[in-house]
Formats: C-alpha cells, structure tokens, sequence
C-alpha cells in the first residue's frame, strides 16, 4: 500500500505583516488553507509540525555565530536588514521567530523524506542567505541549514539540492563552494536577481521569455545526469512558482501546467533513482493571494501523485 505523504506546517510560518510589502508573508497560512479545500491532497497526506526550539548549531553550522546571534537579537545594522529587504520588520519578534521555524520545517521535512521517500513543507527556499548576510527577502538558508543537518545527524554523506526557483539560488551556492558532498544544482533566470551571481555546481542559465516545452528540455537534460554523477543520498528541492508567465518578479512564461508538469517530473526521477526528496516552496509574487496559494500547491499535487 501506498505510503501517505508527509506535509510540514506551523501556524508561525506567516505573521502580522504590512499589506503593501512586495513579500507576500500571508501566502504560507493561505496555501495551508487551500490544502484544506483539496481532498486529493488530504486522504493522502499526514501533517507534522516542525522543532519550535531548534538549536543554536543547526544554523550556525552553516552561518557566520556573529551574524545569527545578532539576528536573533535584533541588532543587525540597518544596512543589514535593507540588504534583507524586510529594514525594520526585521526586528520583529514574530519575524525572528518564523525565520527560526521554517529553517525547522525544513529540517523536519528532510528528516521525514529519509524515511518516506518523499516529504513536502509549507514554506522554506531561503536561498539567498549568505554565511554572513541576508538578502532578497532572506536572512536565514533553511536549505543549507537541512543539508548540514542530515551530513551532521542522519549518516548522509551526499546532498544535491535543486533549485528550480527563477532566481539563482546564490546563498546556498556560497555556503557550500568548493563541499564536494553539496551539488548546487541551479536552474534559473540569468538577466533576473542576484545581478551577482556565485558559482552553483552547476547553473543553468534559462533566457527570459522561455516557455514550458524548452524549459522542460533543459531539466530534462540535466537532473538525471546529476542524480547518475554524483548519486545523492538526498535531494532538497525548492519548487519556486516564480517560473510562472504572470509573475511579478519573474521573467519566464511557464504555464499552471507545465510547473506542475516540472514538479511531477523531479518528484518522480528522484523516486525512481531510489532518491528521497525533500520539498520546499520556494518564491511566488503576486497580489491575487488565493492565485499564489493555489500556485504553490502545485508541487503539493503532484507529490501525491507519484
């Protein structure tokens, strides 16, 4: 019988956040909403909540204890937390405390994917996250935290983590250059943020304007080649729905179908390579908060489909 699929949410992944922020906070309590409507996903799936404690040295195992400690304080410079993109917000108790969560969730979502085979969390793809900065709406890497976690506590020696979110995922990039048991696979938007990009193990860049049936082409023709080469004990997936044609900070023209197509196919090459996968929803902008709820349950969909 078929296992049921394990989803990871906590209520603190969304808090009180300004209405006219380009970040749409809102959209992780609004996609556990969504899920709510859809039986599919229901009957197949159990929920689990991450550690709302987690310690110091999951995350300072892969950032700088100086710039963690001072985020957890709230006394990052104020060029600091523009370069974040949150200034202020930053400071916010509610915001520490969601940052420190998702990175959990995360966690929890690998820790059950060793087990499950697949495991889908609510939140997570902080991909900007340098060792000792944040950035693009990012302060703390959830997936470089997990990859060290499982490295560090679940006997894995080989992480890949796809990054299929239309920006570079230039954060995890840098914390693990030259960690030949990290493959940074990132499939992204050049002429799209970061206008600086670091050095994935592989990056692919996607021309703006690209479109499902060439997108497709070039996944296809680079996720099984990884999976053979370096022969992952784990894969962390970020499922960005900022691919989608209507997205506000996007420069691709993927279709609902051919995003749920994209997720369908890694989910499934992973399975069949005998690879546990670990998602995370990665960016999606856009004003219309059920259209971006329902966007990133795609990958949610398809997880219980394969």
């Amino acid at each position: 019988m078929r296992l049921r699929l394990p989803l990871v949410y906590h209520p603190g992944y969304s808090c009180a956040w300004p209405s006219t922020h380009r970040f749409p906070m809102w959209k992780f309590s609004d996609l556990h909403a969504y899920l709510q409507t859809q039986p599919s996903v229901l009957e197949a799936s159990t929920w689990h909540t991450p550690d709302e404690t987690p310690p110091h040295d999951w995350f300072e195992a892969v950032h700088e204890p100086e710039y963690y400690r001072s985020f957890l304080l709230g006394s990052l410079s104020a060029a600091e937390t523009r370069r974040i993109g949150f200034n202020e917000e930053t400071r916010r108790p509610e915001l520490i405390r969601r940052t420190l969560l998702e990175c959990s969730g995360t966690v929890q979502t690998a820790r059950l994917a060793l087990v499950h085979g697949i495991a889908c969390n609510l939140a997570g793809g902080t991909h900007h996250a340098h060792r000792s900065f944040g950035s693009g709406f990012t302060i703390l890497n959830d997936l470089a935290v997990a990859a060290m976690y499982v490295r560090n506590h679940e006997n894995v020696e080989r992480v890949a983590i796809v990054d299929l979110d239309v920006h570079q995922g230039d954060g995890t990039a840098s914390i693990f250059e030259g960690d030949s048991a990290v493959f940074t696979l990132s499939m992204h938007c050049g002429k799209n943020f970061p206008f600086r990009k670091s050095r994935s193990s592989l990056d692919i860049d996607v021309e703006p304007g690209t479109e499902d049936r060439e997108y497709m082409r070039m996944l296809l023709g680079a996720l099984p080649t990884m999976l053979s080469a370096f022969r992952p004990q784990l894969v962390l997936y970020d499922a960005g729905v900022d691919v989608f044609e209507g997205d506000q900070l996007g420069h691709l023209k993927l279709t609902h179908g051919g995003i749920f197509e994209r997720d369908r196919y890694v989910i499934e090459t992973c399975v069949r390579a005998g690879v546990p996968v670990a998602c995370v929803v990665g960016g999606g902008y856009d004003r219309d908060a059920r259209a971006l709820a329902r966007r990133h349950a795609l990958v949610h969909r398809a997880a219980v489909r394969v």
